[in-house]
């Protein structure tokens, strides 16, 4: 970093203090990445009207609203309505993949991958039951093939319009939507082909998280209180029953209410049935307690039918509060109000105490919780996916045919350069909420405030490369170590931006490396839009680790897969995915 001025030498160690903040620190992107542009602010490399330029971003607020848009397919149930009828029942493994894969990558063109991906991993799921086939032969495939999905057009992903938005920001004009498909769409059916004829061969079979989880019935006990006993009127911690070795209370059933999510200072009545959850050997000590006595000599079944509780997988997120924290510590029941029966980590069902578990991003839990849980956090940040096992709910398709109507509507409109993206977008949101396809307090919860956030902060400081010569200085270390040709200097923009999405965001990883991209363009005479596509199909390619994309942790449990099997089958697509797109990009521009 030799020869840099000052302000740009602040900007350089600031953001590599960032990269080692999110590497070996639990802080979420969003503060890391505010602390940094709040010191380039303090410092007064940004003035605060470039700190926080990307709040006003039009790709920024083009992502705020498709998220509107896409709650409103989702609660329809548009999206699952239309696969049932494309996946139908293929005579092969091969052609389900090939059905399954290409009907993800069309809807993901046009909606944001992750709830596409919620919304077909029950489905999935299912449908690889019927066929007689492990759903880990499709689930990682259906994440990979809603990345591919988004490489094809500008309302893919979010990370496209950000892109897009920085463009128009810096030369005046911007892509149109299909303007990436000419280089986007081959690079999708190369990984396409990849996935439907090497997945056989490099995804091994794997039990699901549900299917680890069938024993689950053998950690769960109900002991009574015996009315009068020395028991009956204390509270659960007088009574001795917080932190007993091997298990824990999960529940009170009174009369015909159940208790869940039982706090300590909660009073005991004779004849109160306890569930309890923990390994079997510590029934024995449950046994000995003096006022209590065994409500059954067997295990009873967690699937017995009773109305107020259910059984619900959730994917632990990595900005969850919980994360890093154990059960215990994170006071699941207090917060939640629903218990962890057990917990899956890459493929592994985690022994020993519940409680004492620390809980990572992309652990499966199984709970047991009442449908007022299901509600409450199916749109939380807290989960990458929230659903119930062996549900009957189904979405309301009432309105699935609206809810379509209206996204084609304004994709068309879009394509056809009657409005701009965003116009569109905010009109479609607003339709979708005004007809009925989506409520007003769920188009709220659906806006992933914290990922805008941390977009908007991103963007001030690739203002700072830009302002300080940093952004100049990269490409010229770029150029010096690869060559001046243009091929070079697409490869080195395609391969740094995926391998810094490996590390931050996909988002912050292509706004961080866009200024330098552009730069590049500058000293070779290439258009901005061809680097700028590099940088958004680089940060697209998440395939190598489950952390490098989100669908593809929420892919993880349910799939039981281990991060051996992301680095084995994505390093093939990241690989052949990179080469198809330089090429296409030096062939077009």
């Amino acid at each position: 970093m030799l020869g840099l001025s000052g302000p740009a030498l602040l900007t350089a160690v600031s953001m590599l203090a960032a990269l080692g903040a999110l590497l070996f620190t639990r802080i979420g992107p969003d503060l890391i990445f505010v602390g940094v542009l709040t010191l380039l602010l303090l410092v007064g490399v940004l003035s605060p009207a470039q700190a926080f330029a990307g709040l006003a971003n039009e790709g920024v607020l083009s992502v705020g609203a498709l998220y509107v848009v896409v709650a409103g397919v989702r609660d329809t149930g548009a999206v699952q309505w239309v696969v049932r009828l494309v996946l139908g029942y293929p005579g092969n493994e091969s052609r389900a993949q090939w059905r399954l894969g290409g009907s993800t990558m069309l809807f993901s063109a046009f909606l944001n991958n992750t709830p596409v991906v919620a919304m077909l991993i029950p489905a999935v799921a299912d449908w690889a039951g019927r066929l007689q086939v492990p759903a880990s032969r499709f689930l990682m495939p259906l994440s990979f093939a809603a990345i591919l999905g988004g490489m094809c057009t500008l309302i893919g992903t979010s990370t496209n319009l950000v892109v897009n938005g920085l463009l128009i920001d810096a030369t005046g004009s911007g892509l149109g939507l299909f303007s990436i498909t000419p280089i986007g769409l081959p690079a999708a059916l190369a990984g396409l082909l990849l996935l439907v004829y090497a997945s056989r061969h490099l995804l091994p079979a794997r039990e699901s998280a549900e299917q680890q989880f069938d024993n689950i019935r053998e950690y769960t006990v109900e002991m009574l209180v015996d009315p009068g006993g020395s028991m009956d009127g204390q509270t659960i911690q007088a009574a001795g029953l917080r932190h007993l070795p091997g298990c824990y209370l999960a529940e009170i059933i009174r009369d015909d209410e159940v208790i869940a999510g039982v706090g300590p200072h909660r009073n005991l009545q004779g004849g109160d049935r306890l569930v309890f959850v923990g390994a079997v050997d510590s029934v024995i000590n449950l046994q000995r307690m003096v006022g209590l006595r065994p409500a059954t000599n067997q295990l009873f079944k967690l699937d017995a039918p009773r109305q107020s509780r259910r059984l619900v997988e959730a994917v632990v997120s990595d900005s969850s509060p919980i994360s890093a924290q154990s059960i215990r510590e994170g006071g699941f029941r207090t917060r939640y109000g629903a218990v962890v029966l057990a917990v899956s980590r890459q493929g592994r069902r985690l022994a020993g105490r519940i409680g004492d578990i620390q809980l990572q991003a992309g652990d499966t839990l199984l709970l047991e919780a009442s449908p007022a849980f299901l509600s409450a956090q199916r749109y939380s940040r807290d989960f990458f996916l929230v659903r119930e096992i062996d549900s009957t709910n189904r979405p309301d398709a009432r309105r699935a045919g609206l809810a379509l109507s209206i996204l084609l509507g304004m994709a068309g409109a879009v394509a056809a350069n009657l409005v701009g993206l965003l116009e569109a977008a905010l009109v479609a949101a607003g339709l979708m909420i005004a007809s009925g396809c989506v409520t007003a307090h769920a188009a709220r919860l659906s806006i992933n405030w914290t990922l805008l956030l941390t977009i908007a902060a991103t963007i001030g400081i690739g203002t700072a490369f830009a302002e300080t010569g940093l952004d100049h200085a990269l490409a010229s270390g770029i150029l010096a170590a690869g060559g001046n040709g243009p091929v070079a200097a697409l490869t080195a923009v395609f391969v740094g931006t995926a391998l810094l999405s490996l590390i931050v965001t996909n988002n912050a990883a292509a706004v961080l490396s866009f200024p330098v991209a552009l730069e590049l363009s500058r000293q070779l005479g290439l258009e901005p839009a061809a680097v700028a596509i590099a940088c958004m199909l680089g940060a697209s390619a998440s395939f190598m680790t489950p952390f490098g994309y989100q669908t593809n942790l929420m892919v993880m449990g349910p799939g039981g897969y281990r991060f051996s099997d992301y680095l084995r089958l994505g390093s093939v697509i990241t690989v052949v995915v990179g080469a198809v797109v330089v090429v296409m990009i030096a062939w077009r521009y």
